[in-house]
């Protein structure tokens, strides 16, 4: 997929514009609108994950997401997928991990405990970039579960209360009156499952949007378009 994802307004140096290319399950390429590479990665073998026993510790390959079979509604979408530990859903990330819950928005489902992860109001078809997508009015439930907590897609008391059992700073602490948002407005993809847009709506920051223009989807991307620029 080849997207560009834009933040308004403008963060520091979270917050600039992109154009990205991303080819699964393991590389990526980013840019900045004029041109400049920012990151290139190109993974050759599965990640790992260290796994820790009485008798010492040893590196485990995880699986691919193909190598799973998700369970499968009526209409064909995912109703349900294996949530193994040694299964591997993440794209290569981008500065936080919000680009990656982006590219793969389950906490827009799925909560703890199998509990759903917020409620949605108003979902309709609209147009989002010239693409069919979902939209909805989407607000964090008691089990929203965040791929990580300090960069949810729905910033809220939700996910800050979360954030703080997980050791980070607790609610308020830097900005005792701040106001999250009363709900977001957001938008999936229809093709894809991407979520391409994210607004606050209320709050100190209403109106702040995390946007994604899909480019193109499934265009050949070989190797050398992930590859190291080489200094001149």
């Amino acid at each position: 997929m080849r997207f560009v994802r834009t933040r308004r307004p403008e963060r520091d140096q979270f917050g600039a514009d992109v154009r990205a290319w991303l080819r699964r399950p393991d590389a990526l390429r980013v840019e900045d609108l004029d041109g400049h590479l920012l990151q290139t990665e190109l993974g050759s073998a599965p990640r790992t994950v260290a796994l820790l026993t009485p008798d010492g510790g040893r590196e485990l390959p995880l699986r691919r997401p193909s190598s799973v079979t998700p369970v499968f509604g009526a209409d064909g979408l995912v109703r349900e997928r294996p949530s193994d530990w040694d299964v591997d859903y993440d794209d290569p990330m981008f500065q936080d991990y919000a680009w990656v819950a982006m590219l793969d928005p389950v906490e827009l489902a799925d909560g703890d405990d199998g509990c759903p992860g917020t409620t949605l109001e108003g979902l309709r078809m609209v147009e989002h970039h010239g693409r069919a997508a979902w939209e909805a009015i989407v607000r964090p439930a008691s089990g929203y579960a965040p791929r990580c907590s300090c960069c949810a897609l729905l910033l809220s008391a939700v996910s800050e209360r979360r954030f703080a059992e997980e050791g980070g700073p607790r609610p308020g602490t830097q900005e005792p009156s701040f106001e999250f948002a009363a709900a977001h407005l957001v938008r999936l993809d229809l093709a894809t499952g991407v979520c391409v847009y994210v607004e606050q709506l209320g709050g100190d920051r209403s109106g702040w949007t995390d946007d994604v223009r899909i480019e193109g989807v499934d265009e050949p991307m070989p190797d050398l378009l992930f590859a190291e620029a080489q200094p001149h």
